[in-house]
């Protein structure tokens, strides 16, 4: 069948934070109501925390992904409702069996040294760039069984089997078009191109001053006519929380993103008359934010005391009292705005006593001073609510008799330690990315056990959970794979491999000047290229 383009929000946006908000346009929609876009000007907004390169891949942090969405694209977009809509992908072609896809590429685009894009890049991106430095990819393209081009602007896919989300993995953030002449035959994580990034998107990368700002300017070969309308963005690194709000209520920055502004200030910036503020945007990814438990250190590869753990800690707390109400408490490990989410398949509530009855039971008994056993913690370094997480949890903890050691790190350090599997505990946020099989079963498999940041890192193994995610990868239909997901979160919600705490909701902040900040379900990741700042 043939899908293109369909319409974007189409009423008022769901999820906004503090009251009802003016729907956003497109550029089109604007001049029809006599708004229209203004060319020129630069929007200021932040980095946080600062990212060790901005190449998607080789690199998939949060902050990495929002800077470099507007540097690369992929072959799709996608709405709220994770309709695809074209990109680099003008038009596709799926067959009756979902083994067959056919994308025809725009013509006339060009990346940002100049040299034209074609099927050629498209099939390196696919088979050889992101199937060796990104864990997720590789599980997913790793089914292609054909990928060839008829022509230099046509890409044909056959995979090996019949498998429902495929397109869901050709949005910039999972599958970002790379220069092949700048990438082939090289180290790709080495490779000159990754500290100065070429992509295909509307802006290009111009500078970074490392610890001050990175600043992308206006592509002006970008393959839209008349696009982007901005001349540039700057994302500034402002490590401190309160000189980022500061910087939001001045106007010294128009946008904020993600973990930018931290939620206990939210509601005081919800009722400032020139800002905007919106949980919109994040639909794609859905994220789930957990304890990253380290299976291979005692005693946290025995399931009572994962079991214990996951009592001691009330979910509605950090929910309400932390993040002030911005996001729900997780429940199982697919969130619910999650394709496959079955709502009858829930944590056991908080509960310290049964907590320590467990731990009891594992032998782990407490010494003279109550403390049963010792962990060291890593603090998420993604801004001051992560800390204050880690303090709630070692008190928490320490209920039950479990003494948290909090140790502290960057953002690169951090990544680099949970590949590398040097530590105990963390926490961790991870995209679902709207289907289980992409964003859930790579943290769960045993196949996917790697040195790798955002795989299998903690090392648990489940024969029954491997055979389940096989199983609904495969399904032809959506109760099949229903039914085996509905199975693997049962199994998942005994064994707590990992300690889910939060379905997060980011809010993205903008002075309402700003237009189409948010235009679909990729938010603040989309490219940018048709925002523009009102006069």
């Amino acid at each position: 069948m043939d899908l293109r383009r369909r319409g974007l929000l189409g009423g008022s946006l769901a999820g906004v934070v503090g009251g009802a908000s003016p729907v956003l346009m497109r550029a089109s929609e604007a001049r029809a109501q006599g708004i229209a876009p203004r060319r020129g000007g630069t929007l200021q907004s932040i980095l946080v925390p600062e990212p060790p390169v901005l190449q998607i891949g080789v690199n998939n942090q949060g902050p990495t992904l929002v800077v470099a969405s507007k540097i690369f694209e992929g072959l799709l977009t996608f709405s709220s409702t994770l309709e695809p809509i074209p990109l680099l992908a003008k038009s596709w072609t799926v067959s009756p069996d979902n083994k067959e896809f056919v994308f025809k590429l725009q013509e006339n685009v060009t990346f940002h040294d100049g040299h034209p894009m074609t099927a050629e890049d498209v099939i390196f991106s696919i088979t050889k760039f992101h199937m060796e430095v990104a864990p997720r990819a590789r599980g997913i393209f790793s089914l292609i069984e054909t990928c060839e081009a008829p022509d230099p602007h046509t890409v044909r896919i056959v995979l090996k089997q019949s498998f429902q989300p495929f397109l869901l993995m050709f949005d910039a953030t999972a599958c970002a078009i790379v220069p092949k002449h700048l990438f082939d035959g090289q180290d790709y994580r080495t490779a000159p191109a990754v500290q100065r990034p070429v992509g295909t998107g509307p802006f290009r990368f111009a500078e970074w001053q490392r610890g001050n700002f990175v600043r992308l300017e206006r592509y002006a070969g970008y393959w839209k006519p008349e696009r982007p309308y901005l001349d540039a963005i700057i994302y500034r690194v402002v490590p401190d929380s309160q000189s980022r709000r500061l910087a939001l209520e001045t106007g010294q920055v128009q946008l904020t993103q993600a973990s930018d502004i931290e939620p206990f200030d939210v509601p005081a910036l919800r009722s400032r008359p020139n800002l905007e503020v919106s949980t919109s945007g994040w639909e794609y990814f859905s994220p789930l934010s957990w304890i990253e438990v380290n299976h291979r250190v005692a005693p946290l590869g025995d399931v009572r005391v994962r079991q214990a753990m996951s009592l001691a800690i009330d979910r509605n707390f950090i929910t309400q009292r932390l993040w002030f109400g911005v996001g729900k408490p997780a429940t199982n490990p697919i969130a619910s705005t999650t394709r496959f989410f079955d709502r009858s398949v829930a944590l056991p509530a908080h509960n310290v006593r049964q907590a320590q009855q467990l731990l009891d039971a594992a032998g782990l008994r407490p010494n003279a001073q109550g403390i049963r056993f010792t962990l060291k913690h890593l603090v998420l370094p993604y801004g001051e609510v992560w800390s204050r997480l880690a303090e709630y949890l070692r008190q928490s903890l320490r209920q039950v008799g479990i003494a948290l050691e909090l140790e502290s790190t960057d953002a690169g350090s951090w990544a680099r330690r949970i590949g590398n599997w040097e530590y105990e505990t963390s926490v961790n946020f991870v995209y679902q990315f709207g289907d289980p099989t992409l964003g859930v079963e790579r943290t769960y498999v045993s196949s996917n056990i790697q040195k790798v940041t955002f795989t299998n890192t903690g090392g648990y193994s489940n024969p029954q959970v491997d055979e389940l995610f096989a199983k609904a990868r495969a399904g032809a239909t959506v109760a099949e794979r229903q039914a085996a997901f509905t199975d693997v979160q049962k199994i998942l919600v005994n064994d707590v491999p990992q300690i889910w705490l939060m379905e997060m909701a980011f809010p993205t902040i903008h002075d309402k000047r700003v237009n189409n900040v948010i235009t679909n379900g990729l938010g603040v990741h989309d490219n940018f290229d048709d925002v523009f700042i009102a006069g």
